[in-house]
């Protein structure tokens, strides 16, 4: 995990995401549902992954900014996602609010996800995502998703 983050605060790795298994909970379990090893692979990680970076990586010396780049605007170039990951004019306002001293512990039972378990459970966190927009709709406020989905499929270039 040290080499890891050596390598993020070196510019090394230039990019973070999350491993999220995300399926109704009918597709992710065997029989017996708790028998993990039945269960399909990954777990739920992505309503984690900014609070954890704004934590841990501030602690380490990283700036607001570099977590941003880490966490949207380099997968969003990795990926060919050309309005993604960025605020300014042409892009798709796809936004996250973080209250940087929001101090809480991970608690599956409190996740959304229908896994009903993370790898995460119990880490103190010192940041929250507050609120979400989508292309400038508001999706996620307070703890609450609110709306309806309005996320589209992008297709995105293969190969070259």
């Amino acid at each position: 995990m040290e080499a890891l983050w050596e390598y993020v605060l070196d510019g090394t790795v230039d990019w973070v995401v999350s491993d999220h298994a995300c399926c109704r909970e009918e597709a992710k379990f065997g029989d017996p549902k708790d028998d993990v090893f039945l269960a399909k692979s990954g777990f739920g990680g992505a309503e984690y992954l900014l609070a954890g970076m704004v934590t841990e990586g501030t602690r380490r010396g990283l700036t607001p900014g570099r977590i941003a780049a880490l966490t949207s605007y380099n997968p969003a170039r990795r990926y060919g996602l050309p309005t993604k990951g960025r605020i300014a004019p042409g892009f798709d306002a796809d936004i996250a609010l973080v209250d940087p001293a929001d101090r809480w512990t991970v608690r599956a039972a409190d996740s959304e996800s229908t896994q009903e378990y993370t790898p995460f459970e119990g880490f103190e966190l010192t940041a929250r995502v507050t609120d979400t927009f989508l292309r400038g709709n508001h999706i996620y406020s307070q703890g609450k998703v609110t709306g309806e989905p309005t996320g589209t499929y992008l297709h995105r270039p293969t190969g070259g």
